[in-house]
């Protein structure tokens, strides 16, 4: 079959690789409809997570159809259109009975390699290093899923495949941060960032309730979409003071809850982001931290905190400050299997889009030029899809 795979930094190349088997009885193979871009795939390009090896496929953001399942499958059969949250659980350890999905005991198969960094191994995913499991990733004619009866949730009549496909990643992870975010009737919640998940959080905040939703960017035509929703917006690059603005908004108290969607590739400006961008191309440290520390900066006191951007490690993380304003901390990976039939309801009834995401159709043959535009954010590429 033909794949999308990660030669070296800022390398990638489809090629030919072998098809996808039954491995194990509970296994199920997907015909790929759709799979997208992510913005922390944007992590792996760059080379800022380790263990990515020559040849690997890569992406975890997808929905199929189902075309073979293991003996031991119950609740899907060939033929079922799908879609699966990108992080795998096995429906079984303590971690999935307590729906922490992405923490699961029993899908990462190289344990060894997540334990050094991490202390112990999260659950495992498709096309994101062997640090993360080494599974084969959606970018692909063909997948296996493992542990196809909790994974793979069938998607019903109404809901499109563009739809759908956002559901596996950046969906849940938007809603799992307005969760995150504890929102109370009045709430005002400030979201970073207005990619793919940014946007999702603060339609997800809408839906939970929040009052006011404030998203803060630096392009114009993703915080035209963020007012599309119904967002208030900040350019931070236009603006003297997003702290400030922020105040303003909040009549000097500040935001109930600010939700950090961008990650350890953040943009900013001043010399604390060009420190940062030394150090990182140094290998000193993995991320740009300008997004999180402006929302610690930002959140009121005795506020809550939600991150959902990718991180690893991160220089001058201002712990006393969180700590001297009692700041609650919620950030995990998502666990979609967690809120799939919530997202699934909020499309049925109409009040999530997710398929406004979708910027660019692509074949899965165009799709190194689909990442070099979501990359450089060329051409108002929101997200790069492509259809095998």
């Amino acid at each position: 079959m033909r794949a999308l795979c990660w030669m070296g930094v800022n390398d990638l190349q489809v090629n030919t690789v072998p098809d996808p088997a039954i491995v194990n009885p509970h296994d199920v193979i997907l015909k790929v409809g759709l799979t997208t871009t992510c913005g922390s795939d944007l992590h792996l390009l760059g080379g800022y997570v380790p263990t990515m090896r020559e040849g690997d496929v890569i992406g975890h953001e997808y929905m199929g159809e189902v075309v073979e399942i293991g003996s031991d499958v119950r609740r899907l059969k060939a033929g079922d259109r799908v879609v699966v949250p990108s992080f795998l659980g096995c429906g079984k350890c303590w971690y999935c009975d307590h729906d922490e999905w992405s923490l699961c005991d029993n899908t990462h198969p190289k344990p060894e390699l997540a334990e050094p960094e991490l202390g112990y191994p999260t659950g495992g995913i498709p096309g994101y290093s062997h640090a993360f499991g080494g599974y084969a990733g959606s970018h692909a004619e063909y997948i296996r899923v493992p542990f196809g009866d909790v994974n793979a949730f069938t998607v019903p009549d109404g809901i499109t495949d563009e739809q759908a496909l956002f559901l596996s990643d950046a969906v849940p992870t938007g809603y799992m941060g307005a969760d995150f975010a504890a929102i109370k009737p009045g709430d005002t919640v400030a979201v970073w960032g207005c990619g793919g998940v940014g946007l999702m959080a603060q339609k997800s905040a809408m839906i939970m309730g929040a009052e006011r939703v404030i998203a803060i960017d630096r392009l114009p035509e993703r915080l035209a979409m963020a007012k599309s929703l119904g967002s208030e917006t900040i350019n931070y690059e236009e603006s003297d003071s997003v702290l400030e603005e922020l105040r303003e908004f909040t009549f000097g108290k500040g935001p109930d809850a600010c939700i950090e969607a961008v990650g350890m590739e953040a943009h900013g400006t001043g010399p604390q982001y060009a420190y940062d961008r030394v150090k990182q191309a140094l290998h000193l440290e993995t991320d740009r931290g300008s997004a999180l520390r402006e929302a610690i900066m930002a959140v009121r006191k005795g506020g809550t905190l939600s991150i959902v951007g990718v991180y690893g490690l991160m220089d001058k993380f201002p712990l006393g400050i969180l700590m001297n304003k009692g700041v609650t901390i919620r950030t995990s990976q998502q666990p979609g299997q967690r809120y799939m039939p919530a997202m699934l309801e909020h499309v049925q009834k109409g009040e999530l889009d997710p398929s406004i995401l979708v910027s660019h159709r692509m074949s899965l043959e165009e799709s190194p030029k689909g990442y070099q535009l979501f990359k450089d954010k060329e051409d108002n590429c929101m997200r790069a899809v492509f259809k095998p």
